[in-house]
């Protein structure tokens, strides 16, 4: 089977029963997609399928072939993410180790720079499931509200942020971008006064 992870299209041979997560980390060795309950209900394993969130550990791998498969590795800028531009085809999936680590360029996106400032992360385990659940409800949802964010960090397991740092940052990383898109869309941002 063929799947696109993070804009590299990678020829995987496998069992049928494998799942998404264990492609991912034992295959692909793209091991920020950490594996948590197995069951769906902790969110570690949270990925982008097609841009939406989904649990790696519930998908099969073979499900997910023809789809667009973004991981946290995806998240440096060079990635296609809202840090940079599309990948040239050098390899985004090769980048950061952890989600705390810079993408293949050496930057942190918008969004993990927001989880750093607000201390949304301790042990670092649950993070790489916040940070792309997180990717997917702002692409969706690029104005929420504070409710709306603590519903859909809800989704997700975390034993020792109380959650409040995780909303702040998403808060934040929201805001940061409406105002970086209303200056792109002035008639005279980028021009030299």
């Amino acid at each position: 089977m063929v799947l696109d992870v993070n804009g590299v299209r990678h020829e995987v041979i496998t069992e049928p029963r494998r799942t998404l997560v264990d492609v991912l980390r034992h295959e692909l060795r793209l091991t920020g997609t950490h594996v948590g309950c197995e069951h769906g209900i902790c969110g570690a394993c949270t990925v982008l399928l097609d841009d939406r969130p989904a649990r790696a550990c519930l998908v099969f791998a073979a499900q997910a072939e023809g789809a667009r498969i973004r991981t946290v590795e995806s998240l440096g800028a060079g990635c296609g993410g809202p840090a940079g531009d599309a990948d040239d085809g050098g390899g985004c999936g090769s980048g950061a180790a952890s989600p705390s680590d810079p993408g293949p360029d050496g930057k942190l996106s918008d969004l993990q720079r927001a989880f750093r400032e607000h201390h949304a992360l301790q042990c670092g385990f649950c993070t790489p499931g916040f940070l792309m659940l997180a990717e997917g409800f702002l692409a969706e949802r690029p104005d929420p509200d504070r409710d709306e964010i603590r519903e859909v960090v809800a989704a997700n397991l975390c034993r020792c942020t109380g959650y409040q740092p995780i909303v702040e940052a998403i808060e934040t990383c929201a805001a940061q971008r409406r105002r970086a898109t209303r200056t792109a869309a002035r008639p005279d941002s980028g021009k030299e006064k």
